[in-house]
């Protein structure tokens, strides 16, 4: 699914009128019944107040037709006009004459702070205050308006985006943003959904379509694209009858150092998980018993040295490599990393302490190979890019990087964002469980695995976080956040295969509550 600018969103919305030889006005009113049936269909009649708070432009046009709606079919409702300025939409004006002619309770004008009405637990709002079209934080009583509804217990409905969110750029003030426990968006979701700082306001959300003009949707480049089962069903690749070992390649895992042999543990294991033929370790001497013992299917170099990698010498041409899970910083390391950059021509995943050499030392950033997966999580996001103000300067500098060494870099998060040039592709597998020591280095073991049976590096990326969020999704299932290890997301990789392709009936539980 992709996710679109509210610029992009607005030319759908004037080419899907002009293809249906249709009107704004009727896509307003599909708009509004789209939200009216999802309402419905829970409420199912139950008279609970509701309060709807209608701004004066298009969302706000929105939110009468819903409250309209509602009044026909026998709920409690009250309407809100949020008499903001003095310019008004023609859907909002042509709505509003709608519903004063099925109601003797008209709308109520609010023109300041004593018009706020009480707002009780047991009541529902429905915000329609603002939409994707806001171009500047909300100020004055209409502010105070937000912060009112927010300190209310009272279930919150946004309809398309919570009043004060920007869909596609940063927060300006958290104060003038409404915290909705539910938003219902049209058509698709908005890139505000899916980042750090500006997620907290939507909670939980669902897409109502709206029909918009599908040639429009499916030709137009899009600010993001959102990752979820049928996209990574499209990436799967499907095994060779006569295939064998050599088929699905020879992993190398670069890994660990004393203390942190689990690291190398962990990402061998997980690269055999997601399919790759052959999985030989790299490591210090002292993880070789380790190794040896707690995945006996990997093959196991040493390098000279006791406690950490020194100089890399392998025998053979791997498929591809990950390199930096628990190898810590020694200055030795460091050099056998650069070696190791020279004179392997194969795809690279770069983790953790790799990263950090990357980042410290001018050196070792200019023999990056290209086409290489970085895997960060943010504070080695941070030291790779520099500081960011927001996600967006955040999404910005990683783009610049990614273009200019010509790499792939996977944000790591609640919603791990892949970033490779300009695109950007939004993993929606995975929950809180997962943030848990280790469950990097189970990413880096998939992703890797996954270039060895020769996907791209792009696609290893995107299908990799997805499967190793699903198998964490599956973990959740088993049993719950807290009790979740990053042995448990390795092991539930073949159910990630499985789910893959069975039915909802089949599948694994899953929703956005979640996250």
């Amino acid at each position: 699914m992709k996710i679109f600018s509210s610029e992009q969103l607005y030319e759908a919305d004037t080419i899907t009128i002009e293809n249906q030889n249709s009107t704004s006005e009727a896509l307003v009113e599909r708009a509004g019944t789209q939200v009216f049936n999802w309402l419905h269909q829970r409420l199912r009649g139950a008279q609970a107040p509701i309060r709807v708070f209608c701004g004066i432009g298009n969302n706000g046009g929105d939110g009468l037709v819903v409250g309209r709606l509602l009044i026909a079919h026998g709920y409690n409702v009250t309407i809100y006009i949020v008499n903001c300025s003095d310019k008004r939409s023609k859907n909002f004006l042509l709505n509003y004459d709608k519903i004063k002619n099925i109601t003797k309770n008209w709308p109520h004008l609010m023109k300041g702070e004593t018009d706020f009405p009480a707002i009780n637990p047991d009541d529902i709002i429905v915000d329609a205050i603002f939409g994707i079209g806001l171009n500047r934080c909300p100020d004055g009583w209409v502010k105070k308006l937000i912060q009112h509804i927010n300190v209310s217990k009272t279930f919150k409905l946004a309809i398309d985006i919570p009043s004060g969110l920007f869909p596609n750029s940063a927060v300006k003030d958290k104060e003038a943003i409404l915290k909705a426990n539910y938003t219902l968006t049209f058509q698709t979701p908005k890139l505000a959904f899916f980042l750090p700082e500006t997620a907290p306001y939507i909670s939980n959300f669902d897409i109502l379509d709206i029909g918009l003009d599908r040639t429009f949707l499916n030709t137009t480049e899009a600010l993001a694209q959102l990752i979820s089962k049928i996209e990574a069903q499209r990436f799967y690749q499907a095994r060779e009858k006569f295939g064998h070992k050599g088929t699905y390649g020879h992993t190398l895992i670069v890994a660990g150092s004393y203390g942190k042999i689990g690291a190398a543990v962990l990402s061998a294991t997980a690269a055999f998980r997601i399919g790759a033929g052959m999985v030989t370790s790299f490591t210090p001497k002292c993880g070789y018993t380790i190794l040896q013992t707690a995945i006996p299917e990997a093959m196991v170099i040493t390098d000279p040295q006791e406690e950490f990698i020194s100089a890399i010498s392998i025998d053979f041409k791997p498929s591809a490599i990950a390199v930096g899970m628990g190898i810590g910083k020694n200055p030795a390391t460091v050099e056998a990393l650069k070696n190791l950059f020279k004179t392997q021509n194969v795809p690279f995943v770069i983790d953790a302490d790799a990263l950090n050499s990357i980042s410290e030392d001018k050196e070792v950033l200019t023999l990056l190979p290209k086409h290489s997966i970085l895997t960060p999580h943010p504070g080695e996001l941070k030291r790779l890019i520099g500081e960011w103000q927001d996600d967006y300067e955040k999404l910005e500098k990683t783009k610049e990087f990614s273009k200019k060494h010509e790499v792939v870099v996977v944000i790591k998060g609640a919603y791990s964002i892949i970033v490779y040039g300009e695109k950007l592709y939004i993993n929606t597998s995975g929950n809180p469980g997962m943030a848990t020591a280790g469950s990097g280095d189970a990413l880096s073991g998939v992703i890797v695995g996954l270039l060895s049976q020769g996907y791209d590096p792009l696609l290893a990326s995107v299908f990799g976080v997805y499967m190793h969020g699903s198998a964490g999704d599956i973990a959740l299932s088993k049993m719950g956040y807290e009790a979740i290890m990053a042995g448990d997301i390795i092991d539930n990789l073949a159910g990630a295969y499985l789910e893959l392709f069975a039915s909802e009936e089949e599948g694994v539980e899953n929703s956005s509550e979640k996250k």
